[in-house]
Parts: structure tokens; sequence; C-alpha cells
């Protein structure tokens, strides 16, 4: 479990655009930090309890509310992105894949994605959703934490044993398997951790042309997807397949 971050503070957090695909996306200036899980999770209620402002992601009731990809400038710096939850299937069927493509390039392809906080109810033993959506991610080589939610509505013991559980079934694939994390966005418990980690990339970023930096002075400095992508490989603590 993530403990001792330093707190980080959000001074502003700006809508940027809600995009129906990648193409729609804002340009790659800033690093972007992607958060998704399936329909329910709480992924809403937490992106509000992160930025500290109730309204930047409306929650519903309604599994499945958000159905584009949201982006969000956080303190002029990174961006906050509210993807889809993968579990949501209502609506025409050639709508869900459209949907679950625009999703499946965001990830992909974008790149100045940094980091994905992939959601998981804690309340619930592993789910074959979640297990084969952790999967792609490996398959595809998208760096992610685990974050499970809602970790107020449910004994932390049963938490802990659906945590344990949900890890056991996941270790085959990794070398050294994901980091995970806890939170409640009713008790704001994980927010200094998560925003922490948040900070943590964006620091490795910043060193990233420094340490890569050639001896000659007259090559061009590395672009943000060119640090980032030189940040992932150089963060073993990331998951990386088998």
């Amino acid at each position: 479990m993530g403990c001792g971050f330093p707190i980080v503070n959000i001074s502003s957090a700006i809508f940027d655009c809600s995009a129906p695909d990648l193409n729609s996306c804002p340009d790659e200036s800033l690093p972007e930090f992607a958060f998704i899980g399936r329909s329910n999770v709480g992924k809403s209620s937490l992106l509000n309890m992160l930025a500290g402002e109730q309204g930047l992601a409306r929650v519903s009731p309604t599994p499945g509310f958000t159905k584009l990809i949201n982006l969000f400038t956080m303190n002029k710096s990174w961006r906050l992105v509210d993807l889809p939850g993968y579990g949501f299937t209502q609506g025409a069927r050639k709508d869900r894949a459209r949907f679950n493509q625009s999703v499946s390039d965001y990830l992909k392809n974008r790149p100045n994605l940094c980091l994905v906080f992939a959601l998981i109810e804690s309340g619930l033993t592993p789910q074959a959703i979640d297990l084969k959506f952790v999967e792609w991610l490996v398959r595809h080589a998208v760096p992610f934490v685990l974050v499970f939610t809602k970790t107020d509505k449910v004994p932390a013991a049963k938490a802990q044993a659906n945590i344990a559980a949900f890890r056991d079934r996941i270790s085959v694939w990794f070398e050294k398997p994901p980091a995970v994390f806890t939170c409640s966005a009713a008790t704001q418990q994980g927010r200094q951790e998560l925003l922490g980690v948040i900070d943590g990339e964006m620091a490795a970023i910043d060193t990233a042309p420094i340490q890569a930096q050639a001896p000659a002075e007259s090559l061009p400095s590395p672009s943000l997807q060119d640090r980032i992508r030189e940040n992932r490989r150089r963060r073993p603590d990331l998951n990386r397949p088998w």
C-alpha cells in the first residue's frame, strides 16, 4: 500500500473538453493521468475527491453515465482524464462497440499518457470483467496502478481479503506486480497517496531530459512524449508483463 507521500495541492481544475474519440482529444502538450473502472465503481466521486471540487465529474446513480473521454487541466501542468467505464451495457450494440474502441485507442495510442489508475471495488471478490481489463492493460504494455475503491462501505478484513484474492489472480502476469492503493471518496482516505503518485510521475518526467540527454549540446531537447517514454522505461516499479 502507498504511504508517506506529501500532500499535493490542487490549485486549479479547468475542464478542457469531452472527446468522443482519440482524434478529438486536445493537443499532447501536457502529461495525462487516466482513471477508469467498471461502471458504478465510484470513479466520479473519487475524481471529485482528488480535485477537491464536488462538481468536477458528474456523479450519477445510473451506471455507465460517462460515455465520453472527459479531460481536465490540473494546476495548468497536467491533465486528469475521466474515461468511460468498461462495464457499460446500455444503448445500441454499434454504439457500445464505438465507445469501447475510443477507450482502447486512447489507452494504446495517446503518447502523453503517463499512467492509468485502474479502479476496482474493494467490496467485491475478483470479477471477471476487472481481471480481463487488467490483462488487457498488461498485454498492451499500458502502465497502471490498482486502486480499490469504496473502502468505507465494507469491513476492513473483507476488503483486504478481496484485494489479496485479486492480487493472487493476476500475480502470474508480472515479474513485479503493480502498486496497489485503497481509497474512499466519503472519508477522503487515499487522496494523499494517489496525488503523491501523480506528483512522483511528474517529477520523474522533469528529470528525464537531464538523465537521457546526449553529450552533444547541439542535439534538441527531448519532446514531452519522448520524456514520458523514457520515464516508463526507467521505472521498474510499474507493471511489466512476465
